[in-house]
């Protein structure tokens, strides 16, 4: 699916962080790993953050915690809450976790595709436990655009970094190189219809399954920064050991929120405000939702 023509930049120049082979494979791909770029020292804290908030031992304040379903019923009787944890979220505000999403050097690539003024909108960090044997540590094919109530789409980015070695056999992220050109559009999402079931917000693509995917093999610190109209996902974990990755998504200030009533993005928008009014927030709208829930890492604030 790659497209190996020239393909228009986002910005007219960078700050001279990418070399122009790096910023044409970008353009071209959907996406670029940048190699050993956070320490593994930083990662080291990160996991013993995660842990501490697994376990119960620090106040979460803020943070959203989620669970694997099939993990949950199998290891009731597990002492270690890790084997069950799939994914904490909105962890921007984290005193240790933070070092990550103000991190300089991470924000110097950032800002090569959403200029000086940059918004972090979408926080996590994502352990997949050993899949069950149900498969609900996979991940189906998405775009992350489905998620985001703003745009435009070519000033979001992702950035995904490998917190140990990660591999095709414990659940490596996937992509299809080329599909933030073609389709180079959102296109619907809904659950998969898998038979061991499916996480909760894991929405996916139907009908692109036959297409080659690449998988990013990473090593601790390496970081994939990703188009969010990239086709992606993850395989299940069918190693004897949890798979971590810290990551975020980053805006310009400059991008504006949207109504997506009546799109295909309506489910998802339904889906958080249910979510927002079950914690109390009963007028919440996704719009609001990505404000109350974004935090300003460099330059000034503008719309978001």
């Amino acid at each position: 699916m790659s497209h190996q023509k020239k393909y228009k930049y986002t910005l007219s120049s960078n700050n001279g962080i990418l070399s122009s082979e790096q910023r044409d494979f970008f353009e071209i791909n959907g996406f670029i790993i940048i190699e050993q770029l956070i320490h593994e020292t930083l990662l080291d804290q990160f996991k013993q953050r995660f842990i501490d908030i697994c376990e119960n031992r620090i106040n979460r304040g803020g943070i959203t915690v989620m669970k694997d379903i099939s993990s949950i019923k199998k290891n009731q009787e597990v002492i270690s809450n890790e084997l069950i944890v799939n994914k904490i979220q909105d962890i921007l505000w984290d005193d240790v976790f933070q070092q990550y999403f103000l991190h300089p050097k991470l924000l110097d690539y950032v800002q090569c595709i959403t200029g000086n003024n940059i918004m972090a909108m979408h926080s996590m960090l994502i352990n997949k436990p050993p899949d069950t044997g149900s498969m609900t540590s996979r991940h189906p094919m998405h775009q992350d655009l489905h998620y985001f109530a703003f745009r435009p789409a070519d000033r979001i980015v992702a950035t995904w970094t490998a917190m140990q070695t990660v591999t095709k056999d414990n659940g490596c992220l996937f992509v299809l190189p080329g599909s933030h050109i073609h389709p180079g559009k959102l296109l619907p999402h809904e659950y998969p219809e898998w038979k061991g079931g499916v996480n909760k917000g894991f929405h996916g693509i139907i009908g692109y399954d036959n297409y080659q995917k690449k998988y990013l093999d990473m090593n601790p610190g390496d970081t994939v920064l990703f188009h969010p109209l990239l086709i992606h996902g993850s395989g299940p974990n069918t190693s004897q050991e949890t798979r971590k990755a810290i990551s975020c998504h980053f805006a310009s200030c400059e991008c504006q929120y949207i109504d997506v009533t009546g799109t295909t993005q309506q489910n998802i928008a339904i889906e958080v405000k249910e979510i927002a009014r079950r914690r109390g927030f009963n007028d919440m709208d996704f719009k609001d939702f990505w404000k109350f829930r974004s935090r300003l890492v460099r330059g000034l604030k503008m719309h978001l």
